[in-house]
């Protein structure tokens, strides 16, 4: 990951991410996809399914394809400035998204169709609303839960691209099978969040810092009706990482850090990450991000 140590200053783009998670037999699992090393945004690192929001997300007839009043998925991600359509499109995208990059397709009716769905969007080159609304589709907008904002900070810790992405958490069955794209993403894998950040930790898997924080924050769960639970009670935690030099090495601090301008912790786990070791991790080792 190179770092630029120069401001950026044009505005966030809007995005969306779905936290999928699974009750296992191990526990909870999370699902997580490997970027093709090419791509602009995170090439070769493990992410959630995600992208930003396209201007057709803003255009679906979302009186025939959501499954809630827009009015409520406005409220849902408690941000007043927002306006009820973008609202309405920021649930759009993470569910596109989802599936674009997973196959998974939250949406009512869609039940054992997914191969179908896929094949019908490659070969005939169909759109996702028009996917939609070809198989009088209604994405299933209940079982998406805002839970967490993030914006990238002005001064870049990983991309010189900022985004304002709001992350959802979902739920998912168990026999849900997952069917990465090989275009965007090249490999799948349910992971229990523990698990994945060993798999960081050991050198075999990269991980952005939102990613580590999100992981270190789901590890505190024993299941995902939890993580449900806690993100409608709570609302989504809005993160901005602030990014200084510490001793001279960059460092991304988060709510609640002596260095950050918000005082009060908005996640679980470490307050700063430091970049070493051509990575980011918690100053005093991997036991940190879960003390």
């Amino acid at each position: 990951m190179e770092l630029n140590h120069l401001e950026i200053t044009a505005a966030p783009v809007a995005a969306a991410s779905v936290v999928m998670l699974r009750d296992a037999a191990v526990g909870l699992e999370v699902l997580l996809l490997k970027r093709h090393a090419a791509s602009s945004v995170m090439g070769g690192a493990h992410v959630f399914p995600g992208g930003k929001l396209d201007p057709a997300d803003l255009e679906l007839d979302v009186s025939a394809h959501l499954d809630q009043e827009v009015q409520a998925l406005h409220a849902a991600l408690r941000e007043p400035a927002l306006s009820p359509g973008e609202a309405a499109g920021l649930h759009v995208a993470a569910l596109r998204e989802a599936f674009e990059e997973s196959g998974l397709q939250l949406a009512h009716g869609a039940s054992g169709r997914l191969a179908e769905l896929a094949a019908m969007r490659m070969t005939e080159g169909l759109t996702f609303n028009r996917l939609l609304a070809d198989l009088s589709l209604r994405l299933d907008t209940r079982n998406l839960v805002p839970w967490s904002r993030w914006i990238t900070p002005r001064v870049p810790s990983v991309s010189s691209r900022r985004f304002d992405t709001r992350f959802f958490a979902a739920l998912v069955s168990r026999e849900i099978e997952v069917s990465h794209d090989n275009h965007e993403a090249v490999e799948s894998a349910w992971l229990r969040p523990r698990d994945a950040l060993e798999r960081y930790w050991q050198g075999r898997m990269t991980l952005a810092p939102p990613q580590i924080m999100s992981l270190v924050h789901l590890a505190r769960y024993r299941s995902g009706g939890d993580v449900l639970e806690a993100a409608r009670k709570a609302g989504p935690a809005l993160i901005q990482p602030h990014t200084c030099e510490i001793d001279g090495s960059r460092v991304v601090c988060y709510p609640g850090d002596e260095r950050h301008p918000e005082r009060l912790r908005a996640l679980p786990g470490p307050s700063r990450l430091v970049f070493r070791n051509q990575r980011f991790e918690p100053f005093d080792g991997f036991e940190e991000l879960f003390d």
